[in-house]
Protein backbone atom coordinates (compact mmCIF):
# COMPACT_ATOMS: atom_id res chain seq x y z
CA UNK A 1 0.00 0.00 0.00
CA UNK A 2 1.11 3.31 -0.77
CA UNK A 3 1.14 5.84 2.33
CA UNK A 4 0.34 9.24 2.00
CA UNK A 5 1.20 9.82 5.58
CA UNK A 6 4.92 8.20 5.65
CA UNK A 7 5.65 8.92 1.87
CA UNK A 8 6.29 5.74 0.95
CA UNK A 9 5.29 2.09 0.03
CA UNK A 10 3.84 -0.35 3.23
CA UNK A 11 4.13 -3.96 2.98
CA UNK A 12 1.42 -6.24 4.60
CA UNK A 13 0.39 -10.18 4.31
CA UNK A 14 -3.25 -11.40 4.91
CA UNK A 15 -3.95 -14.88 5.59
CA UNK A 16 -7.57 -15.55 5.27
CA UNK A 17 -9.78 -18.27 6.43
CA UNK A 18 -10.21 -21.64 4.65
CA UNK A 19 -13.62 -20.60 3.73
CA UNK A 20 -13.36 -17.34 2.19
CA UNK A 21 -13.58 -17.60 -1.23
CA UNK A 22 -17.04 -19.69 -0.58
CA UNK A 23 -19.29 -17.33 1.63
CA UNK A 24 -20.11 -13.56 1.65
CA UNK A 25 -20.08 -13.11 5.26
CA UNK A 26 -17.57 -10.91 6.71
CA UNK A 27 -15.15 -11.89 9.52
CA UNK A 28 -13.05 -10.88 12.81
CA UNK A 29 -9.72 -9.42 11.67
CA UNK A 30 -6.16 -9.87 14.26
CA UNK A 31 -3.88 -7.78 13.65
CA UNK A 32 -0.29 -9.77 14.02
CA UNK A 33 2.72 -6.95 14.42
CA UNK A 34 6.36 -8.31 14.20
CA UNK A 35 9.08 -7.94 16.89
CA UNK A 36 12.18 -5.05 16.30
CA UNK A 37 14.89 -5.62 13.60
CA UNK A 38 11.63 -7.98 11.88
CA UNK A 39 9.21 -7.13 9.16
CA UNK A 40 6.05 -8.78 8.11
CA UNK A 41 6.99 -12.41 6.65
CA UNK A 42 7.42 -12.65 10.33
CA UNK A 43 4.63 -14.67 11.06
CA UNK A 44 4.47 -16.32 8.41
CA UNK A 45 7.95 -17.92 8.63
CA UNK A 46 9.08 -18.01 12.37
CA UNK A 47 5.86 -17.54 13.58
CA UNK A 48 4.74 -20.30 11.16
CA UNK A 49 1.04 -18.61 11.46
CA UNK A 50 -0.85 -20.45 8.72
CA UNK A 51 0.08 -24.07 10.76
CA UNK A 52 -0.92 -22.77 14.24
CA UNK A 53 -4.25 -20.79 12.99
CA UNK A 54 -5.79 -24.14 11.45
CA UNK A 55 -4.66 -26.10 14.44
CA UNK A 56 -6.51 -23.55 16.52
CA UNK A 57 -9.68 -22.38 13.96
CA UNK A 58 -12.21 -24.01 16.60
CA UNK A 59 -11.18 -21.52 19.34
CA UNK A 60 -10.97 -18.68 17.03
CA UNK A 61 -13.67 -19.33 14.62
CA UNK A 62 -12.76 -18.21 11.58
CA UNK A 63 -10.43 -15.06 11.41
CA UNK A 64 -9.05 -12.97 8.85
CA UNK A 65 -5.16 -12.21 10.07
CA UNK A 66 -2.90 -9.36 8.80
CA UNK A 67 0.44 -9.20 8.96
CA UNK A 68 1.96 -5.60 8.25
CA UNK A 69 5.32 -3.96 8.16
CA UNK A 70 6.25 -2.37 11.18
CA UNK A 71 9.71 -1.18 10.87
CA UNK A 72 11.36 0.09 14.00
CA UNK A 73 8.83 2.01 14.85
CA UNK A 74 7.40 0.72 18.29
CA UNK A 75 4.38 0.66 16.14
CA UNK A 76 3.50 4.81 17.86
CA UNK A 77 4.25 7.74 16.07
CA UNK A 78 7.66 9.11 16.73
CA UNK A 79 7.60 11.99 18.77
CA UNK A 80 9.19 14.63 16.74
CA UNK A 81 5.99 14.02 14.02
CA UNK A 82 8.29 12.93 11.03
CA UNK A 83 7.17 9.64 10.86
CA UNK A 84 3.49 8.99 12.11
CA UNK A 85 3.61 5.44 11.78
CA UNK A 86 0.47 4.85 14.32
CA UNK A 87 -1.60 7.67 12.04
CA UNK A 88 -0.61 5.53 9.19
CA UNK A 89 -2.23 2.19 10.69
CA UNK A 90 -5.13 3.03 11.78
CA UNK A 91 -6.09 6.23 9.14
CA UNK A 92 -4.53 4.32 6.03
CA UNK A 93 -3.56 0.65 6.47
CA UNK A 94 -6.95 -0.27 8.52
CA UNK A 95 -9.18 1.11 6.12
CA UNK A 96 -7.58 0.10 3.28
CA UNK A 97 -7.77 -3.57 4.62
CA UNK A 98 -11.55 -3.07 5.07
CA UNK A 99 -11.91 -2.08 1.98
CA UNK A 100 -10.15 -4.98 0.44
CA UNK A 101 -11.49 -7.85 2.52
CA UNK A 102 -14.87 -8.71 4.37
CA UNK A 103 -13.85 -7.48 7.62
CA UNK A 104 -16.28 -7.32 10.71
CA UNK A 105 -14.99 -3.89 11.50
CA UNK A 106 -15.79 -2.98 15.14
CA UNK A 107 -13.77 -2.77 17.99
CA UNK A 108 -15.59 -5.68 19.41
CA UNK A 109 -14.24 -8.29 16.70
CA UNK A 110 -10.63 -6.57 16.21
CA UNK A 111 -7.27 -8.10 17.86
CA UNK A 112 -4.07 -7.23 17.83
CA UNK A 113 -0.90 -9.65 19.15
CA UNK A 114 2.69 -9.58 18.87
CA UNK A 115 5.92 -10.07 20.42
CA UNK A 116 8.52 -8.43 22.02
CA UNK A 117 8.17 -4.35 20.05
CA UNK A 118 5.12 -6.12 18.76
CA UNK A 119 3.86 -6.81 22.15
CA UNK A 120 4.10 -3.32 23.10
CA UNK A 121 2.55 -2.50 19.87
CA UNK A 122 -0.14 -4.59 20.83
CA UNK A 123 -0.41 -2.99 24.18
CA UNK A 124 -0.47 0.52 22.88
CA UNK A 125 -2.71 0.19 19.68
CA UNK A 126 -5.36 -0.92 22.00
CA UNK A 127 -4.78 1.13 24.85
CA UNK A 128 -4.75 4.46 22.60
CA UNK A 129 -7.16 3.02 20.38
CA UNK A 130 -10.55 1.55 21.96
CA UNK A 131 -12.61 2.34 19.51
CA UNK A 132 -10.85 -0.23 17.11
CA UNK A 133 -9.20 -3.01 18.61
CA UNK A 134 -11.08 -4.40 21.63
CA UNK A 135 -8.46 -7.01 22.50
CA UNK A 136 -4.99 -7.07 23.22
CA UNK A 137 -2.43 -9.71 23.25
CA UNK A 138 0.60 -9.26 24.31
CA UNK A 139 3.83 -11.68 24.24
CA UNK A 140 7.38 -10.87 25.96
CA UNK A 141 6.29 -6.92 25.63
CA UNK A 142 9.75 -5.08 25.36
CA UNK A 143 9.77 -1.91 26.77
CA UNK A 144 11.68 -0.35 29.83
CA UNK A 145 10.20 0.69 33.48
CA UNK A 146 11.17 4.14 34.23
CA UNK A 147 14.20 2.74 36.41
CA UNK A 148 15.36 0.31 33.30
CA UNK A 149 14.74 3.45 30.79
CA UNK A 150 17.43 5.63 32.70
CA UNK A 151 19.52 2.35 32.82
CA UNK A 152 19.89 1.90 29.49
CA UNK A 153 23.42 2.34 27.95
CA UNK A 154 23.56 5.25 26.01
CA UNK A 155 24.46 3.52 22.68
CA UNK A 156 21.70 1.32 22.92
CA UNK A 157 19.38 4.15 23.80
CA UNK A 158 20.37 6.40 20.93
CA UNK A 159 19.66 3.30 18.34
CA UNK A 160 16.11 1.88 20.06
CA UNK A 161 14.29 4.66 21.93
CA UNK A 162 15.53 7.65 21.49
CA UNK A 163 14.58 8.24 17.87
CA UNK A 164 10.90 7.18 18.82
CA UNK A 165 10.01 8.49 22.48
CA UNK A 166 13.04 11.22 22.74
CA UNK A 167 15.94 12.80 21.43
CA UNK A 168 19.24 10.32 20.97
CA UNK A 169 21.83 11.49 23.02
CA UNK A 170 19.44 12.27 26.30
CA UNK A 171 20.76 10.74 30.02
CA UNK A 172 19.43 10.69 33.24
CA UNK A 173 15.86 12.01 33.97
CA UNK A 174 15.96 13.98 30.33
CA UNK A 175 15.07 10.85 28.69
CA UNK A 176 11.73 10.63 30.62
CA UNK A 177 10.10 12.70 28.43
CA UNK A 178 6.37 13.92 28.27
CA UNK A 179 6.40 11.70 25.56
CA UNK A 180 7.99 8.60 26.85
CA UNK A 181 5.32 9.02 29.90
CA UNK A 182 2.72 9.56 27.43
CA UNK A 183 3.18 6.07 25.88
CA UNK A 184 4.41 4.15 28.61
CA UNK A 185 1.73 1.93 30.44
CA UNK A 186 3.82 2.62 33.98
CA UNK A 187 2.30 5.71 33.87
CA UNK A 188 -1.15 5.90 31.67
CA UNK A 189 -2.72 2.83 33.05
CA UNK A 190 -2.54 4.90 36.71
CA UNK A 191 -4.13 7.85 34.30
CA UNK A 192 -8.43 7.38 35.17
CA UNK A 193 -8.72 9.67 32.41
CA UNK A 194 -6.77 7.78 29.58
CA UNK A 195 -7.97 5.46 26.94
CA UNK A 196 -6.53 2.04 28.27
CA UNK A 197 -9.47 2.08 30.77
CA UNK A 198 -12.08 1.80 28.43
CA UNK A 199 -12.63 -2.26 28.86
CA UNK A 200 -10.30 -3.26 26.88
CA UNK A 201 -9.25 -7.04 27.12
CA UNK A 202 -5.32 -7.81 27.75
CA UNK A 203 -3.78 -10.62 27.97
CA UNK A 204 -0.20 -10.30 28.74
CA UNK A 205 2.89 -13.31 28.59
CA UNK A 206 6.21 -13.31 29.41
CA UNK A 207 8.62 -16.11 29.59
CA UNK A 208 10.77 -16.19 33.26
CA UNK A 209 14.47 -16.41 31.20
CA UNK A 210 13.83 -13.39 29.57
CA UNK A 211 16.84 -10.94 30.62
CA UNK A 212 15.17 -7.87 31.40
CA UNK A 213 11.75 -7.98 30.12
CA UNK A 214 10.71 -10.66 32.75
CA UNK A 215 11.04 -7.88 35.13
CA UNK A 216 9.02 -5.11 32.91
CA UNK A 217 6.31 -7.59 32.02
CA UNK A 218 5.53 -8.64 36.19
CA UNK A 219 5.92 -4.82 36.67
CA UNK A 220 3.24 -4.09 34.43
CA UNK A 221 1.42 -6.86 36.29
CA UNK A 222 1.47 -5.38 38.98
CA UNK A 223 0.66 -1.70 37.90
CA UNK A 224 -2.56 -3.36 36.71
CA UNK A 225 -3.18 -5.35 39.77
CA UNK A 226 -2.95 -2.03 41.36
CA UNK A 227 -5.09 0.05 39.70
CA UNK A 228 -7.68 -2.66 39.55
CA UNK A 229 -7.24 -3.35 35.78
CA UNK A 230 -8.63 -6.81 34.65
CA UNK A 231 -6.28 -8.69 32.71
CA UNK A 232 -4.49 -12.29 32.16
CA UNK A 233 -0.99 -12.68 33.14
CA UNK A 234 1.32 -15.76 32.03
CA UNK A 235 5.06 -16.87 32.72
CA UNK A 236 5.99 -19.88 31.69
CA UNK A 237 9.30 -21.49 31.51
CA UNK A 238 10.84 -19.77 28.66
CA UNK A 239 13.22 -17.18 26.52
CA UNK A 240 12.68 -14.64 24.15
CA UNK A 241 12.17 -17.81 21.10
CA UNK A 242 9.45 -18.54 18.69
CA UNK A 243 9.19 -21.57 20.73
CA UNK A 244 7.95 -19.99 24.02
CA UNK A 245 5.71 -17.81 21.72
CA UNK A 246 3.78 -20.85 19.92
CA UNK A 247 3.26 -22.15 23.54
CA UNK A 248 1.57 -19.06 24.19
CA UNK A 249 -0.71 -19.61 21.31
CA UNK A 250 -3.13 -22.13 21.84
CA UNK A 251 -4.47 -19.78 24.75
CA UNK A 252 -3.80 -16.79 23.46
CA UNK A 253 -6.60 -18.19 20.25
CA UNK A 254 -8.62 -19.49 23.21
CA UNK A 255 -8.26 -15.74 24.35
CA UNK A 256 -9.40 -13.67 21.44
CA UNK A 257 -11.96 -16.48 20.01
CA UNK A 258 -13.46 -15.71 23.77
CA UNK A 259 -13.23 -12.37 23.09
CA UNK A 260 -14.88 -12.37 19.69
CA UNK A 261 -17.69 -14.34 21.15
CA UNK A 262 -18.13 -11.81 24.07
CA UNK A 263 -17.66 -14.23 26.89
CA UNK A 264 -15.82 -14.48 30.00
CA UNK A 265 -12.98 -16.25 29.49
CA UNK A 266 -13.17 -19.13 32.17
CA UNK A 267 -10.61 -20.71 35.27
CA UNK A 268 -10.09 -24.30 33.74
CA UNK A 269 -11.29 -25.84 38.10
CA UNK A 270 -9.41 -28.22 40.23
CA UNK A 271 -6.83 -31.31 38.27
CA UNK A 272 -9.01 -34.34 37.48
CA UNK A 273 -6.30 -36.23 39.60
CA UNK A 274 -7.84 -35.72 42.60
CA UNK A 275 -10.01 -38.65 42.13
CA UNK A 276 -7.71 -40.70 43.21
CA UNK A 277 -8.87 -42.93 46.53
CA UNK A 278 -6.36 -42.96 50.13
CA UNK A 279 -6.09 -45.83 51.79
CA UNK A 280 -6.03 -45.88 55.72
CA UNK A 281 -2.92 -47.89 55.73
CA UNK A 282 -1.17 -45.29 53.44
CA UNK A 283 -1.08 -42.57 55.48
CA UNK A 284 0.48 -42.24 59.12
CA UNK A 285 -0.32 -39.97 61.92
CA UNK A 286 3.13 -38.31 63.87
CA UNK A 287 4.04 -35.77 65.72
CA UNK A 288 7.44 -33.40 65.74
CA UNK A 289 9.53 -35.11 67.57
CA UNK A 290 10.15 -32.92 70.66
CA UNK A 291 6.32 -30.72 69.97
CA UNK A 292 2.88 -30.61 69.62
CA UNK A 293 2.63 -30.86 66.06
CA UNK A 294 1.32 -33.00 63.60
CA UNK A 295 2.21 -34.37 60.36
CA UNK A 296 1.12 -37.42 57.93
CA UNK A 297 3.27 -39.55 56.25
CA UNK A 298 1.61 -41.37 53.35
CA UNK A 299 3.45 -44.59 51.16
CA UNK A 300 3.23 -45.80 48.25
CA UNK A 301 0.57 -48.28 47.37
CA UNK A 302 3.63 -50.84 46.73
CA UNK A 303 5.43 -49.68 49.98
CA UNK A 304 4.68 -52.65 51.87
CA UNK A 305 5.77 -54.90 48.75
CA UNK A 306 8.76 -53.46 48.35
CA UNK A 307 11.84 -53.27 49.66
CA UNK A 308 13.32 -50.21 47.92
CA UNK A 309 14.27 -47.02 49.43
CA UNK A 310 11.99 -43.93 48.13
CA UNK A 311 12.65 -39.70 47.68
CA UNK A 312 11.06 -37.39 49.91
CA UNK A 313 8.59 -34.77 49.43
CA UNK A 314 7.58 -32.78 52.42
CA UNK A 315 4.70 -29.99 52.15
CA UNK A 316 4.33 -27.02 54.96
CA UNK A 317 0.52 -26.78 54.14
CA UNK A 318 -1.62 -23.82 54.85
CA UNK A 319 -5.19 -25.10 54.99
CA UNK A 320 -8.77 -23.15 54.64
CA UNK A 321 -10.29 -22.95 57.74
CA UNK A 322 -13.77 -23.94 56.46
CA UNK A 323 -12.78 -27.68 56.07
CA UNK A 324 -9.28 -28.21 56.72
CA UNK A 325 -8.78 -32.17 56.92
CA UNK A 326 -11.08 -31.39 53.44
CA UNK A 327 -8.32 -29.64 51.84
CA UNK A 328 -5.46 -32.25 53.52
CA UNK A 329 -7.58 -35.52 51.53
CA UNK A 330 -7.65 -33.42 48.60
CA UNK A 331 -3.20 -32.76 48.80
CA UNK A 332 -2.80 -36.20 49.61
CA UNK A 333 -5.01 -37.36 46.89
CA UNK A 334 -3.76 -35.16 44.37
CA UNK A 335 -0.35 -36.65 44.98
CA UNK A 336 -1.16 -40.11 44.99
CA UNK A 337 -2.96 -39.42 41.54
CA UNK A 338 0.41 -38.02 40.24
CA UNK A 339 2.13 -40.89 41.63
CA UNK A 340 -0.23 -43.42 40.23
CA UNK A 341 -0.28 -41.46 36.86
CA UNK A 342 3.34 -41.85 36.90
CA UNK A 343 3.60 -38.21 36.38
CA UNK A 344 5.58 -38.59 39.50
CA UNK A 345 8.12 -41.38 41.10
CA UNK A 346 6.94 -43.19 43.92
CA UNK A 347 7.80 -41.31 46.44
CA UNK A 348 6.72 -40.65 50.23
CA UNK A 349 5.14 -37.96 50.42
CA UNK A 350 5.05 -35.60 54.33
CA UNK A 351 2.08 -33.39 55.03
CA UNK A 352 2.91 -30.65 57.73
CA UNK A 353 -0.58 -28.70 58.80
CA UNK A 354 -0.02 -25.29 59.50
CA UNK A 355 -1.79 -25.42 63.01
CA UNK A 356 -0.43 -22.08 64.21
CA UNK A 357 2.35 -23.36 66.02
CA UNK A 358 5.35 -21.70 64.75
CA UNK A 359 7.68 -24.02 63.06
CA UNK A 360 11.94 -23.96 63.10
CA UNK A 361 14.57 -25.43 60.98
CA UNK A 362 15.35 -27.42 63.61
CA UNK A 363 11.94 -28.93 63.63
CA UNK A 364 12.16 -29.68 60.17
CA UNK A 365 15.21 -31.38 60.62
CA UNK A 366 14.28 -33.63 63.77
CA UNK A 367 11.19 -34.62 61.28
CA UNK A 368 13.60 -35.72 58.19
CA UNK A 369 15.45 -37.65 60.57
CA UNK A 370 12.02 -39.16 62.26
CA UNK A 371 10.88 -39.87 58.70
CA UNK A 372 14.60 -41.49 57.64
CA UNK A 373 14.28 -43.87 60.85
CA UNK A 374 10.55 -44.76 60.19
CA UNK A 375 10.56 -45.62 56.74
CA UNK A 376 12.43 -46.47 53.91
CA UNK A 377 13.80 -42.92 52.87
CA UNK A 378 16.82 -42.43 50.20
CA UNK A 379 20.42 -41.64 51.79
CA UNK A 380 22.72 -41.79 48.86
CA UNK A 381 21.79 -37.89 48.43
CA UNK A 382 19.21 -35.56 48.78
CA UNK A 383 16.80 -37.09 47.00
CA UNK A 384 13.98 -34.34 48.54
CA UNK A 385 11.82 -31.16 47.67
CA UNK A 386 9.77 -28.99 50.54
CA UNK A 387 7.34 -27.17 49.31
CA UNK A 388 4.50 -24.73 51.16
CA UNK A 389 1.49 -22.34 50.13
CA UNK A 390 -0.24 -19.22 51.94
CA UNK A 391 1.17 -18.36 55.49
CA UNK A 392 3.55 -21.37 55.45
CA UNK A 393 5.68 -19.82 53.07
CA UNK A 394 6.63 -17.36 55.22
CA UNK A 395 7.72 -20.26 57.97
CA UNK A 396 9.88 -21.90 54.93
CA UNK A 397 11.06 -18.44 53.29
CA UNK A 398 12.68 -17.53 56.97
CA UNK A 399 14.71 -20.92 57.21
CA UNK A 400 15.47 -21.15 53.98
CA UNK A 401 19.67 -20.60 54.75
CA UNK A 402 19.68 -24.00 56.58
CA UNK A 403 17.38 -25.98 54.24
CA UNK A 404 20.09 -26.89 51.43
CA UNK A 405 21.27 -29.72 53.83
CA UNK A 406 18.28 -31.99 53.40
CA UNK A 407 16.60 -30.52 50.24
CA UNK A 408 17.33 -30.02 46.58
CA UNK A 409 14.36 -27.66 45.85
CA UNK A 410 12.50 -25.08 47.71
CA UNK A 411 8.62 -24.99 46.24
CA UNK A 412 6.11 -21.46 46.71
CA UNK A 413 2.18 -21.71 46.06
CA UNK A 414 0.72 -18.76 46.70
CA UNK A 415 3.21 -18.56 49.65
CA UNK A 416 3.51 -15.79 51.72
CA UNK A 417 7.36 -14.41 51.73
CA UNK A 418 9.80 -13.55 54.59
CA UNK A 419 11.28 -10.19 53.00
CA UNK A 420 13.72 -9.43 55.30
CA UNK A 421 15.21 -12.67 55.07
CA UNK A 422 16.08 -13.70 51.69
CA UNK A 423 18.17 -16.95 50.38
CA UNK A 424 21.88 -16.54 50.10
CA UNK A 425 22.78 -20.01 48.82
CA UNK A 426 23.11 -21.01 45.64
CA UNK A 427 22.46 -24.67 46.45
CA UNK A 428 18.66 -25.08 46.52
CA UNK A 429 16.14 -24.49 43.24
CA UNK A 430 13.44 -22.27 43.73
CA UNK A 431 10.14 -23.03 42.41
CA UNK A 432 7.37 -19.75 42.73
CA UNK A 433 4.37 -20.52 41.35
CA UNK A 434 1.15 -18.00 41.81
CA UNK A 435 -2.14 -17.26 40.13
CA UNK A 436 -2.86 -13.72 38.17
CA UNK A 437 -4.74 -13.13 40.83
CA UNK A 438 -2.71 -14.53 43.62
CA UNK A 439 -2.41 -12.94 46.61
CA UNK A 440 0.88 -12.52 47.24
CA UNK A 441 2.05 -11.06 43.72
CA UNK A 442 4.43 -7.95 45.40
CA UNK A 443 6.30 -10.13 47.27
CA UNK A 444 6.58 -13.32 44.43
CA UNK A 445 8.01 -10.27 42.46
CA UNK A 446 10.17 -8.83 44.94
CA UNK A 447 11.64 -12.89 45.67
CA UNK A 448 11.63 -13.22 41.84
CA UNK A 449 13.90 -10.50 40.91
CA UNK A 450 16.20 -11.25 44.29
CA UNK A 451 16.90 -14.59 42.48
CA UNK A 452 16.75 -13.36 39.05
CA UNK A 453 19.66 -10.71 39.39
CA UNK A 454 21.68 -12.95 41.89
CA UNK A 455 21.86 -16.00 39.51
CA UNK A 456 19.76 -18.37 41.49
CA UNK A 457 19.00 -21.41 40.17
CA UNK A 458 14.63 -20.76 39.95
CA UNK A 459 11.70 -21.12 37.71
CA UNK A 460 8.63 -18.50 38.19
CA UNK A 461 5.21 -19.63 37.08
CA UNK A 462 2.02 -17.19 36.92
CA UNK A 463 -1.36 -19.03 35.82
CA UNK A 464 -4.87 -18.61 35.68
CA UNK A 465 -6.31 -18.32 38.65
CA UNK A 466 -7.53 -16.96 42.28
CA UNK A 467 -6.21 -17.12 45.59
CA UNK A 468 -7.76 -20.29 46.47
CA UNK A 469 -6.90 -23.64 47.63
CA UNK A 470 -7.90 -25.41 44.42
CA UNK A 471 -5.60 -23.37 42.63
CA UNK A 472 -2.57 -23.97 44.87
CA UNK A 473 -3.58 -27.58 43.83
CA UNK A 474 -3.49 -26.73 39.99
CA UNK A 475 -0.14 -25.49 40.71
CA UNK A 476 0.96 -28.50 42.15
CA UNK A 477 -0.88 -30.63 39.52
CA UNK A 478 1.14 -28.42 37.07
CA UNK A 479 4.89 -28.95 38.61
CA UNK A 480 5.18 -32.62 38.63
CA UNK A 481 8.03 -32.53 35.93
CA UNK A 482 10.20 -30.07 38.51
CA UNK A 483 9.17 -32.07 41.03
CA UNK A 484 10.31 -35.02 39.51
CA UNK A 485 13.42 -33.55 38.37
CA UNK A 486 14.56 -32.78 41.48
CA UNK A 487 13.74 -35.69 43.14
CA UNK A 488 15.41 -37.95 41.54
CA UNK A 489 19.05 -35.00 41.71
CA UNK A 490 21.50 -36.36 44.10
Amino acid sequence: MNSSILKRPVSYAVLLPAEYENTTKSYPVVYLLHGFGDNEKAWYQGGNIRYHADLHAAETGPVIYVMPQGFNTYWVNKYNGNYPYMDMLTQELMPHIDSLYRTAGHASQRAVMGYSMGGYGALILAAKNPEIFGTAVVLSMSFRTDGQYLAEPQSVYDVQWGPVFGSPGKSGNDRLSPYFLEYSPFHFFTNQNDPALSGQRYFIDCGDDEESLSETNNALHLILRQEGIKHEYRVRNGAHTWDYWHKSLPEAFRFIGTAFRNQNYADEGEPASLTATLLDEEVHEFTIPGSTHPYRVMTPAQYVSETRTYPLFVFLHERPGNDPEGASQKLLSLIKGSIVGMKLPQTLFVEIPCTGSVLSANDIELLVDEVKQNFRVNTGGRYAVIGANGDAGSILTGMAGALSENFNACMLFDAGIDDSVLPESKELKWYLDITDEGANAPAYHSLFMHLKKGNFPHEYRVRQGLATHGDVLSGLNNATVFIKDNLLKQ
